[in-house]
């Protein structure tokens, strides 16, 4: 049994993990840079220890510092979050050599699915569907051109160590295609440390579903249904939300076998997801597969009922699913948005900086994911998100109403948020009649990016504060003048304290 987990990650995984193992009484440790000292991911773990420097290479990104910290606690496990090491297989073998549990899947799984190449000749060796391209890197650019030519335009380059959109070019004409393949390489050679690029055939209008699974160590899986993730900019998803608007029950099912299919080639034990691209006419191909934890994992949550944090620690300590695929059950619908510390307006630059007032939405069927407080500063070292928002609702239609609502009553002042563009996309007909893909931002530019004349979020704040001062104010004046004419009532109890504060003088 795990009695003690070191969670080596920061911000709201931190804390979400933290969460699950104080309801099974499993110890917490959390690590920090020295940025973090004072995060809430260090004020709710039982311990707390220092790793380094701000930068992530010198603190989160340390193996070595991460596994001294865990053998000094005592801690008998390792939750990795989602970012930072959580997808490095090395440091999975690393955990495990040190005689720890890795709560994650096996380090040969991290390292076949992480490699684009050689996941996608793992799925098409096992009958999972994938995108038309190649099954090997670009070796030339004589060997992209001829295979640009067998496959058809357009395509994707993409980075074969690859994720978060970056290593991806989409390539329209061949004219474009060596200086769209110099930039992929340049770019995931920067990235990954890796420069391999291989090359897809582009699906138009696509759908972005993926699927999550989950897997023991005694050969049993299941799926928790879908989430759909296509409202995304620059390859990096936005909203999401679950069931998806495109799904049917024979699509879903069917696409669930497909999922778990996935899993079981590469032996995958704990939580993961298998993402899929869907066309027009409903054809799914594979993408690829998350071996970790998703951010978007709360909205599965909201919906079937199941704690996955849990869950993944459960199956790490050996425990059999407490789940048969027939207990899954999809009940009403979710919605998360991400919630940046960043300027839409301004190609959506992060916008480090203070928190100087903070009100948090609450509800009904509302659930806030974060890590600030008033007064903290967000760094400039990592990702600058500052939550996830999810609402849950009987139906999409509703779902979508108390996002907006809770939209609406978050406060954030003293940095740029997302927030603004969020209350847009959730009010977009289009959004809320369910026609969008992935090109939803792009096709709606115009209406999402409108500059709205309204006050800055900092001055209707101080508007309202000042506003409430003065109420305060001629509220008090007016009891005073209405008390004025009023006889004084004479209190025997004041009297007698009165006379006693005098003969304490005498």
């Amino acid at each position: 049994m795990i009695k003690k987990i070191l969670i080596a990650n920061r911000g709201e995984i931190a804390l979400r993990i933290i969460r699950s193992c104080k309801e099974l009484q499993i110890q917490s440790v959390a690590v920090f840079s020295d940025i973090d000292r004072y995060a809430m991911h260090v004020r709710f773990a039982d311990e707390a220890y220092p790793i380094g420097p701000a930068p992530s290479s010198e603190s989160y990104l340390n193996m070595d510092k991460i596994l001294e910290v865990a053998r000094k606690s005592g801690a008998d496990a390792i939750h990795p979050g989602y970012g930072f090491l959580s997808e490095n297989a090395e440091f999975a073998e690393k955990v495990k050599a040190a005689g720890l549990i890795f709560i994650g899947p096996d380090p040969e799984a991290i390292r076949t699915m992480g490699d684009k190449i050689t996941a996608r000749k793992k799925m098409i060796a096992s009958g999972v569907p994938v995108v038309p391209g190649t099954e090997q890197v670009i070796s030339s650019e004589e060997e992209a051109r001829r295979i640009i030519r067998e496959t058809g335009l357009p395509v994707m380059l993409k980075a074969s160590a690859g994720g978060g959109g970056k290593g991806m070019r989409l390539v329209y004409k061949e004219e474009d295609l060596m200086r769209a393949l110099r930039a992929a390489r340049s770019e995931a050679g920067t990235a990954f440390g890796n420069d391999a690029v291989y090359i897809e055939r582009y699906i138009e209008s696509p759908h972005h579903i993926e699927f999550q699974i989950l897997g023991d160590q005694h050969g049993n899986y299941i799926h928790l249904g879908e989430r759909e993730c296509s409202v995304q900019r620059r390859h990096q998803k936005v909203i999401e939300e679950s069931p998806s608007p495109l799904m049917t029950p024979e699509l879903r099912e069917e696409m669930g076998e497909t999922a778990i299919a996935a899993a079981r080639a590469v032996d995958y034990v704990g939580a993961g997801t298998i993402e899929f691209l869907v066309d027009d006419n409903l054809n799914y191909y594979f993408l690829e597969m998350n071996t970790r934890l998703q951010v978007e994992h709360p909205v599965t949550e909201m919906v079937v009922g199941i704690d996955l944090v849990k869950e993944q620690i459960l199956i790490a300590q050996g425990e059999k699913l407490n789940y048969a695929q027939e207990d899954v059950c999809q009940k009403g619908h979710a919605v998360e948005c991400r919630i940046y510390a960043e300027d839409p307006n301004k190609n959506f630059m992060p916008s480090p900086g203070k928190i100087r007032r903070l009100r948090k939405p609450h509800g009904p069927g509302v659930r806030v994911d974060d890590y600030v407080y008033e007064g903290y500063k967000i760094p400039i070292y990592y990702d600058p998100m500052i939550s996830k928002l999810i609402t849950y609702g009987a139906n999409r239609k509703e779902a979508i109403q108390r996002m907006i609502r809770a939209l609406n009553e978050y406060r954030i002042v003293g940095v740029k948020t997302s927030i603004p563009f969020l209350k847009k996309i959730m009010k977009n007909k289009h959004f809320q009649e369910e026609l969008y893909n992935t090109h939803f931002i792009e096709t709606y530019r115009k209406e999402l990016f409108a500059k709205e004349h309204t006050p800055k979020e900092e001055e209707v704040e101080d508007l309202a504060a000042i506003t409430a001062l003065i109420q305060y104010l001629e509220d008090r004046k007016a009891t005073i003048d209405e008390t004025s004419a009023i006889p004084e009532f004479r209190s025997a109890w004041r009297d007698f304290g009165r006379k006693q504060a005098v003969l304490s003088r005498i």
